[in-house]
C-alpha cells in the first residue's frame, strides 16, 4: 500500500479506487448550506490545495456568508484514483492533494480575493510538504475552472514571487492546472475544526507573513 509519498506516483501504478463516491454530509456544519451540487445560480467554484485541508477549509468558511462564501468542503483532487479514501491518499499512490472547494458569490467576493487568502495562508515554496506535513498530498495547487481563473492565478503568482524573494523565500512550487474531478472527503473531515467537532483541533498550515499584492479579502486566523 505505501509508496514514496514525496514523489508523484506514475498514473499506471496509482491505486484503482472505486466507482462509488464517498457520501458527503448534506449540510455545512457552520454555514448551514448544501455542500454538494447543484450550487446556486450565478455562483462560482474555486478549488485549492494548501496542505492539511482542515485548517484551510476554516480559513475560507471564516470569510463568512456576509462576504459571499456560499459553502466549503474538503476533498481530494489533482490525481488519478477515483473516489479515494483518506487512507489511500496518505499512501502517496493516488496522486491527489488534499483540496478545499470554495463556492462563492462573485458579486460579493472576487476570485482574486480568494487568491489572496490562498497565497497568504500557506507557504507555496515548499514542494511536496507544508511545515511538518510531508507528502504529495500536501503540495500546493490551484485548480482553475475557467480561462479567467487561470489568468488570475498566473498573474497573482507573478506578483507574489518578488514579494517572497525579498522575504528570503525560494521559488513558488504551486501547480496551476485545470480542475478535474473533486472527490469529497469522508464526513468526519468536513468542517473538522468547527466548534461542533474539534474547536481546539490542530492543523499545521501557516503562511509566510508576506502580503500578496492582489485582492482585498483576508482570512481570520
Amino acid at each position: 500500500m505505501f509508496g514514496n509519498t514525496m514523489t508523484m506516483v506514475d498514473p499506471a501504478r496509482a491505486l484503482p479506487g472505486r466507482d462509488t463516491p464517498i457520501p458527503a454530509p448534506p449540510r455545512h456544519e457552520v454555514l448551514g448550506t448544501a455542500m454538494t451540487p447543484p450550487y446556486p445560480e450565478g455562483s462560482e467554484i474555486a478549488d485549492f490545495g494548501m496542505g492539511c485541508f482542515w485548517g484551510v477549509e476554516r480559513m475560507f468558511w471564516r470569510l463568512g456568508a456576509e462576504n459571499g462564501i456560499i459553502t466549503t468542503a474538503v476533498g481530494y483532487a489533482g490525481g488519478y484514483t477515483p473516489n479515494p479514501t483518506y487512507e489511500e491518499v496518505c499512501t502517496g499512490r493516488t496522486g491527489h492533494t488534499e483540496a478545499v472547494r470554495v463556492v462563492f458569490d462573485p458579486t460579493r467576493i472576487s476570485y482574486t480575493d480568494l487568491l489572496k487568502v490562498f497565497w497568504e495562508g500557506h507557504d507555496p515554496t515548499q514542494g511536496m510538504r507544508q511545515g511538518n506535513d510531508a507528502g504529495t498530498q500536501y503540495r500546493s495547487m490551484i485548480l482553475y475552472h475557467s480561462d479567467e481563473q487561470k489568468s488570475a492565478a498566473e498573474q497573482s503568482r507573478e506578483l507574489f514571487q518578488p514579494v517572497l524573494t525579498r522575504a528570503g523565500y525560494g521559488t513558488i512550487t504551486t501547480e496551476i492546472t485545470a480542475a478535474g474531478p473533486f472527490y469529497f472527503a469522508e464526513g468526519y473531515h468536513q468542517q473538522y475544526l468547527s466548534d461542533a467537532k474539534n474547536p481546539n483541533g490542530y492543523c499545521g498550515v501557516d503562511g509566510t507573513g508576506a502580503a500578496c499584492p492582489v485582492g482585498v479579502a483576508r482570512a481570520k486566523g
